[in-house]
């Protein structure tokens, strides 16, 4: 972008995929070299984590350092049961449903967010009164993740007055470890409501890629585009790189296991993206080098998914043209929803 020229506003929605998001690192850089400044992040898991970052007022440049630094192993944090020999993890899923407890991630994010003057979402409140976004929806960040007690997405901090709780005081980090609860591998978050708890876990059990998050529901145009990146690979090809270990059996229990898990995880989107006026805002970066849970990840591989980001970015952008785009999908006689 030349020195001097004004920023390009856009939203940004990140899809989840664990380890995998070092990948938005890679893409985000290059949307902002390119001019785009974000005004509105919506993300799931791994992209509620990056989301975070972002909707702080982190730049490319932190951000890459922050994420290029974390040694993802200090996420692996074990309780008593865990840390028993043999036994530990199953007992952990058994009576924990996790096998890690979460805490170190919540603490490291609650701590670079404070980097940035951020605490609750009362920080990243915004104030635009041409927005179609209802008054209650008016953050910087909307995070998803899945109450399994309701049946149900929620998108906090939109979601919060339904448990009883005023959005303005509730911690950004405790909404994004709540979205990041992959299911057996981190304990699930309960938000209790008169007495009566709900279980919390990862977004991506319902949505993984919450592109439309921020589509308009009226007739307006929109102002400007939302960009959407995406991880995972598309199944039934991605499958073992989406949970390696699962990928060794491909018959019987585990092989439905597997089966199960990642339709659940992908299946909603992979059919979102089968929507041209989806896939022509969408980012899909390719990230096999890593699977989801890779928390032992090296350096290299980190740097070829960075590098993925970037170069699934770069090739989106020679083709994207926003006019275009308004005119084949956004004009009020298409049928496709208007974003912004």
């Amino acid at each position: 972008m030349a020195k001097g020229a004004s920023k390009l506003p856009a939203d940004l929605v990140l899809a989840g995929g664990g380890v995998k998001g070092i990948g938005h690192v890679g893409a985000i850089t290059v949307l902002e070299e390119r001019g785009y400044e974000f005004q509105r992040v919506a993300g799931t898991s791994a992209g509620a984590i990056v989301g975070a970052l972002v909707a702080s007022g982190m730049t490319a440049t932190e951000l890459r350092e922050v994420m290029m630094s974390l040694d993802f192993r200090s996420f692996q944090d074990k309780g008593p049961l865990t840390r028993l020999p043999l036994i530990g993890a199953g007992l952990s899923v058994l009576f924990e449903n996790g096998i890690f407890e979460g805490d170190a991630v919540h603490e490291w994010l609650e701590g670079e967010l404070a980097k940035k003057g951020i605490r609750t979402f009362e920080d990243l409140k915004i104030r635009d009164p041409k927005s179609s976004l209802a008054p209650n929806e008016s953050y910087r960040l909307v995070v998803m993740a899945t109450d399994v007690t309701r049946g149900e997405l929620i998108r906090l901090p939109w979601d919060y007055p339904r448990y009883g709780l005023d959005p303005d005081k509730q911690l950004v980090a405790d909404a994004v470890r709540a979205s990041m609860s992959i299911p057996f591998f981190f304990r699930p978050v309960t938000i209790h409501y008169k007495g009566r708890p709900s279980t919390v876990v990862d977004g991506g059990v319902l949505s993984n890629f919450p592109i439309d998050a921020f589509d308009r529901a009226d007739t307006a145009p929109p102002r400007w585009p939302t960009f959407g990146v995406t991880l995972v690979p598309k199944l039934p090809a991605g499958n073992a790189d989406l949970l390696p270990l699962l990928g060794i059996v491909k018959h019987g229990p585990i092989g439905l296991l597997e089966s199960l898990v990642t339709t659940m995880l992908v299946g909603h989107d992979q059919s979102q993206l089968a929507k041209p006026w989806i896939a022509a805002r969408s980012i899909e970066v390719d990230t096999k080098k890593a699977g989801i849970v890779d928390f032992g990840i090296k350096p290299a591989a980190e740097q070829q998914l960075y590098q993925s980001g970037r170069s699934a970015a770069e090739a989106f952008l020679k083709t994207w043209s926003w006019d275009r785009y308004r005119k084949r999908f956004r004009l009020p006689t298409t049928s496709a929803p208007v974003a912004a």
